[in-house]
């Protein structure tokens, strides 16, 4: 591993000064190398393994157009991993987290269900009114009156964290009233 580590490390200065060959030769051995740790990062997310050539594509990518960046006295391996790293994890956040369940497989489960318990307008409107009232006034115009944040401030001279604040309160009040009845 380390005489690995130490080859790449001087193929990559030879290619930084110049010589293309190498460059290519350093292309090809660290290729591999990249799939096996794309898949295996892949599966470990839980997602497919053969959108791993794709990850790929973007580490090499990456190494050709930051190739500048590398620091010559240091190691290639921590840097080539560096980058193979924030690029699996680019495909990964760009893929989401998508889990397919099929309905079918619940079905019976979900008839036996009980709905869930509702609450009625006048408890909703009983509770509003124990809110404070720049809550209540933020609440109305947000959720009722369909304004945004940017118009609920103007509206009410506030800045648009003060509404995002006075909304967080009024909801958060709300919900631990509501459970609790």
């Amino acid at each position: 591993m380390r005489e690995r580590d130490d080859e790449w490390t001087a193929w990559m200065r030879q290619a930084i000064a110049g010589d293309d060959e190498v460059y290519h030769r350093l292309l090809k051995a660290i290729t591999p190398v990249l799939r096996a740790a794309s898949r295996r990062g892949l599966s470990r997310a839980g997602q497919p393994v053969d959108q791993s050539e794709d990850i790929v594509q973007d580490i090499l990518l990456a190494v050709h157009l930051k190739r500048h960046t590398w620091d010559v006295d240091a190691p290639f391996a921590p840097w080539l991993f560096a980058i193979a790293r924030n690029k699996l994890i680019d495909a990964l956040r760009r893929r989401g987290r998508r889990v397919f369940v099929d309905i079918d497989d619940f079905s019976e489960t979900l008839a036996d269900t009980p709905p869930a318990p509702t609450v009625s307008a006048g408890e909703v409107e009983a509770q509003l009114k124990t809110l404070p009232q720049r809550q209540r006034d933020v609440l109305q115009s947000i959720a009722v009156e369909a304004s945004s944040i940017k118009q609920t401030a103007e509206k009410f001279s506030m800045t648009e964290g003060a509404v995002r604040v006075a909304l967080h309160r009024a909801l958060a009040s709300l919900t631990a009233k509501l459970r609790d009845n």
